[in-house]
């Protein structure tokens, strides 16, 4: 990693549904790029990736995570400059929604609708990776 890599991290938050029991996977849409993906964000300075993994859970979603398996961490490239970015699988622990700047609309999915509505590839991929590490595939 260069001092030019963007550094970020993020989760895929999951709950058991309040409804039936079945498993949830959180998303979040940003309406600056239009898009639905995993609750994630750029690191502050010096801050350890988990650290900012579940404080950007909090501002972007307001919900306490508790963190479990480290999932893939993705590589790409973002206005021009290479992107890390470092996921967990977390729990939902309490909190609630409510939009921000950020984030305007939040969706609890079943694993099989959240990877359709994600808009990113790789955030389709972290999904099985995160069914994988809970052993639920």
């Amino acid at each position: 990693m260069n001092d030019e890599t963007i550094r970020a991290a993020g989760c895929v938050l999951w709950r058991r549904s309040p409804i039936d029991g079945e498993l949830e996977i959180c998303l979040v849409h940003r309406p600056k790029y239009d898009d639905w993906s995993h609750p994630k964000g750029k690191l502050k300075l010096d801050e350890d990736p988990l650290t900012g993994a579940l404080r950007e859970v909090g501002e972007e979603t307001g919900y306490v995570a508790t963190p479990g398996a480290p999932l893939p961490t993705a590589h790409y490239e973002a206005n021009g400059r290479p992107k890390q970015v470092h996921y967990w699988a977390a729990e939902a622990t309490g909190g609630s929604f409510t939009p921000n700047r950020e984030v305007d609309r939040l969706l609890w999915l079943h694993p099989a609708a959240a990877r359709n509505r994600l808009t990113q590839p790789r955030d389709r991929d972290l999904v099985d990776a995160f069914l994988n590490a809970l052993k639920l595939t």
